[in-house]
């Protein structure tokens, strides 16, 4: 009698079956479905592919001599080259994988039969590897498990995180208020060691900022930005009529005014002095109406830009002679004081462009009559108040302001 064939495992039988029914409908249309069995396949399809991915992570947290035949660190790092995937993602579904298969069991089987979603068992980990053990003990682990693996039928991630957090109150009263301190402790001193901020030089004139911060510090930049969006008025200082506006690009423009609106004399002290931004530009290029650049270090920054600044922003102009001699380092009265910008928000109410309704508390004080680079005077008489948009406007030269009589101002495109 013969060698029996090897029965094939559960697993890769499973695996074969499932990839012979995608093949089946690979030419299938799905737009000729009706309404109802859309939403059906939609509602299956995404538990399936939860349950898919928890028995693959499943198979993960048991072969660690996978990656021994390759020499790889883990089978995250092997998956990840054989399936050209983000490493540190397989490591996050490996972590996960062991978590639930050798401590959060009945989460792990709930994940395993559709009942909780991958995403919401990765929030509900974490609310239970956060929790006190020691001080709280075995069987109020079991009662916060059990109690989130409920949720779950309700309640997204974000909802869940913020249950998980109180999850005591359910499981454990008693403790529950000492337990979220030490937790928020926690979370706080992780977010602390992971907080980073870099800036790289893009080559054409941007750079890319990208970092992780604490919640608490992404909300109070967040409420300092959304101050300077005047979400009331749909406008960006730099976008051109007629283009749309993205939330982002908003966004980006809100923090270029909060930093030209930051005061230097608040700022810690640097090199012996407080800390302060320098434009080099040389006399006759300030002065005129044409294109020229100026400096902001070693960066070319365009005349206009120069002007506009010297306006509003705290920044020294550092204005230069023919032989580069230094003419001016600003003017102590080039900026308007809070007094001024106030006397100015009573008289002027809004914004003077023609039509603008944008109110004082969101304008910029300018020097309309006489520009300030061009010796003009810092006082009330020769000062307006217009919104970012309308100032960018007034010393971009592709617009001519005129006054109107009743003292608003109108801007013309020129042709």
């Amino acid at each position: 009698m013969g060698p029996q064939p090897v029965a094939m495992h559960p697993v890769l039988a499973c695996a074969d079956a499932v990839e012979a029914a995608l093949k089946d409908v690979a030419g299938v249309d799905p737009g000729f479905m009706r309404t109802g069995e859309k939403a059906e396949a939609l509602r299956r399809l995404d538990r399936l592919e939860s349950q898919l991915a928890a028995l693959r992570m499943r198979v993960m947290a048991t072969a660690e001599e996978v990656a021994e035949t390759t020499a790889d660190h883990s089978v995250a790092t092997w998956l990840a080259a054989e399936s050209r995937t983000d490493p540190r993602d397989r490591a996050g579904e490996l972590g996960l994988a062991r978590s639930l298969e050798r401590r959060w069991t009945r989460l792990g089987a709930a994940v395993a039969d559709g009942s909780v979603h991958l995403a919401q068992a990765r929030v509900i980990a974490h609310a239970l590897e956060d929790l006190p053990e020691a001080e709280v003990g075995p069987e109020v682990l079991v009662k916060a498990e059990e109690a989130l693996i409920g949720y779950a039928a309700t309640y997204a991630p974000r909802a869940l995180r913020r249950l998980g957090r109180r999850i005591l109150d359910v499981a454990a009263p008693e403790v529950a208020d000492q337990a979220e301190g030490r937790a928020l402790a926690r979370e706080e001193r992780r977010a602390a060691a992971v907080t980073s901020l870099s800036l790289r030089r893009l080559g054409d004139g941007t750079t890319r900022i990208s970092g992780r911060l604490a919640d608490a510090m992404a909300d109070r930049l967040r409420t300092y930005l959304d101050a300077y969006t005047s979400p009331r008025h749909r406008t960006v200082v730099h976008q051109d009529p007629g283009e749309p506006v993205s939330p982002r690009r908003r966004l980006g423009q809100a923090f270029g005014t909060f930093l030209e609106a930051a005061d230097p004399a608040r700022m810690p002290l640097h090199g012996g002095d407080a800390t302060t931004v320098l434009v080099t530009v040389d006399l006759r290029t300030l002065q005129s109406d044409l294109a020229g650049v100026g400096l902001v270090g070693e960066e070319p920054i365009s005349a206009g830009q120069v002007r506009r600044l010297a306006c509003t922003a705290q920044i020294v102009p550092v204005v230069l002679g023919g032989k580069s001699e230094v003419l001016d380092l600003g003017r102590a009265s080039r900026l308007y004081s809070p007094a001024q910008r106030k006397a100015m928000a009573v008289r002027d109410r809004r914004c003077r462009a023609e039509g603008c309704t944008i109110p004082a508390a969101w304008c910029e004080a300018h020097h309309a009559n006489t520009p300030w680079a061009k010796g003009g005077l810092t006082d009330i008489a020769d000062g307006v108040l217009l919104c970012a948009w309308h100032h960018h406007r007034a010393h971009d030269d592709r617009y001519d302001a005129r006054r109107l009589p009743e003292g608003d101002y109108r801007f013309h495109r020129r042709t």
